[in-house]
């Protein structure tokens, strides 16, 4: 399925320059965190992940690292108190700033900055296994926040996180797209909803 929007190329125009506008004013807070992460555990600045991405595409999501290398072997999920996140990690997940790098996902064309968030190639489960209903979030580009992330965020069941993202591609505009991002802003100066509640993947 094809939108047709007139909004999706303004959309795309203000991802580019806010994305570009970000990286210019928030380079010190990059660098710094970059320095900070380095210098307390070993292992890269940025952690890159394979997600789902438009039209079900797979491309590399970029983060600053906020866990210990090799973390994910032992699952998916993370909670307050997750030995292997570290110390910056930990604040870096709590401001956000772990997601600064994404500015560079949304500038090769992998992301927006508002849309559903890119899933992991295989959870909450693989392509295949989504329904027709539930293929609609992957018509347009991941965001680095959306619907659902102001909804409830980490502790919202996955089921009821697709229905958010379809909800949005439904009724994608630009005061849509204005709402998510003032919402956003307040959930994460609040720092709202940032830390998982237990195990969400479940199918009905």
């Amino acid at each position: 399925m094809v939108i047709k929007s007139p909004y999706l190329k303004i959309k795309r125009l203000l991802d580019l320059t806010l994305s570009l506008v970000g990286l210019i004013i928030l380079s010190p807070v990059l660098l710094i965190t970059a320095i900070a992460i380095k210098l307390e555990s070993k292992g890269p600045v940025i952690f890159k992940q394979e997600r789902l991405g438009k039209n079900g595409d797979v491309f590399e999501i970029y983060k600053f690292r906020s866990m210990c290398v090799g973390a994910e072997k032992s699952g998916v999920y993370s909670s307050k108190g997750d030995a292997r996140v570290t110390k910056v990690g930990k604040f870096i997940r709590i401001t956000s700033i772990d997601e600064f790098p994404q500015f560079i996902n949304i500038i090769k064309g992998d992301m927006s900055i508002i849309g559903p968030r890119p899933t992991l190639t295989y959870h909450p489960w693989p392509l295949e296994e989504y329904t027709v209903e539930q293929r609609k979030r992957f018509n347009v580009r991941p965001g680095v926040t959306g619907w659902a992330q102001i909804n409830g965020r980490k502790d919202v069941e996955w089921n009821k996180r697709i229905d958010y993202d379809v909800d949005y591609v439904n009724n994608i505009s630009f005061i849509f797209d204005l709402k998510i991002f003032l919402k956003t802003i307040i959930k994460v100066s609040t720092m709202q909803d940032n830390v998982n509640m237990g195990a969400t993947a479940k199918k009905e």
